[in-house]
């Protein structure tokens, strides 16, 4: 990878957040209506996953070009985390003081994709030594090489990004227990659960970098990580297919298209952890045409996007997922660039 290259590779992330900042500001700004409470915040708050997915790429690329240092070991993870935290601090207070279901919402919602960017946090943090793993998966041992993470690091990186995930579940799940409440809950806990399957996705990636790290990626783990991540993905997809069907003729049954633009982010993600295991220890000639995946959920995101735009045109209950897949074809773009740069610190091309 050239320098202009991974520049380039560095500022997709950035832009990619500027849309989301902007495009959310946007909307929230520019009228009155109840939806732009939801999609405007919700639309925003996603750019502080692309900020992550920057430090994760930035972590990455200067391992590759020789210029990380230590400001940039610790600096860029912290980053990560200080988005999630100030993404899920200002979801809680929103629904805390909620007065509106569309704030109620819009609260719950963007705490779950701060959870997402404490997962993508820990991704940027376990991918800091990100440079054993050419050499690892050149290697046919199985020895941890001097320098990698410890056993207690490995474990402690995969804990964090498991208890976010089950935090997400059983928030999902409370909020849909309460469905019959208020219609809020039924809206915000399947959303949750979309958000919760990235969490879950999340896991597989994070546990892949930090065990091909560590050199103790075994050749089981080549199916199950990556199937792990497809589960989630179609889960998220089906969920939201069995969620229009159910209920076509109400807000409710709008969720489910918000529920397939997850779905796509999660196989998104797959491309990611699928590269990484094709690649250990086995030659894998289309490794080079794996971030398309991305590239085409992208694509998908945008025009799912571009028909529920005329859905609401027609109906003001499409107004927010229109908004919120076209932030998710966002995420989905900024992935190609993270599997793109993966696939040539991987491939040993210069």
């Amino acid at each position: 990878m050239n320098y202009g290259i991974s520049i380039l590779f560095r500022a997709i992330p950035l832009v990619m957040a500027l849309f989301c900042f902007g495009y959310g500001a946007f909307i929230y700004g520019y009228g009155d209506a109840g939806g732009r409470v939801v999609a405007g915040p919700v639309v925003f708050s996603l750019g502080m996953i692309c900020i992550a997915l920057f430090c994760t790429a930035a972590t990455i690329i200067r391992q590759i070009i020789h210029t990380y240092n230590r400001a940039a070991k610790y600096g860029l993870p912290i980053l990560g985390y200080l988005a999630a935290i100030a993404t899920i601090i200002t979801g809680i207070y929103i629904f805390s003081g909620a007065d509106s279901p569309s704030a109620f919402v819009a609260g719950h919602v963007i705490t779950g994709v701060g959870f997402i960017t404490g997962c993508v946090a820990t991704a940027a943090t376990s991918s800091t030594r990100f440079s054993f793993i050419p050499g690892n998966s050149k290697s046919t041992g199985h020895e941890v090489p001097k320098g990698a993470f410890s056993l207690g690091e490995e474990r402690t990186m995969e804990a964090v990004v498991i208890t976010i995930s089950l935090v997400a579940w059983i928030w999902a799940f409370v909020l849909l227990a309460n469905s019959h409440v208020h219609p809020a809950y039924f809206v915000a806990g399947h959303v949750m659960v979309g958000l919760a399957c990235i969490c879950t996705s999340l896991i597989a990636l994070v546990a892949t970098i930090a065990r091909q790290i560590r050199n103790v990626y075994s050749e089981k783990e080549r199916s199950q990580w990556p199937k792990l991540v497809l589960l989630m993905g179609s889960l998220s997809f089906i969920w939201g297919l069995f969620v229009i069907f159910a209920d076509s003729g109400s807000t409710n049954g709008t969720t489910g298209y918000i529920m397939l633009g997850l779905g796509l982010v999660c196989y998104s993600i797959s491309s990611k952890v699928i590269l990484l295991a094709k690649i250990w220890r086995h030659e894998f000639k289309l490794a080079n045409r794996i971030p398309l995946i991305p590239v085409l959920t992208a694509l998908a995101c945008l025009f799912l996007a571009a028909f529920v735009f005329e859905l609401a045109t027609v109906h003001s209950d499409y107004f927010i997922p229109a908004r919120v897949l076209s932030g998710l074809g966002a995420i989905c773009f900024t992935l190609f660039s993270i599997v793109s740069i993966l696939e040539s610190g991987t491939s040993g091309k210069g």
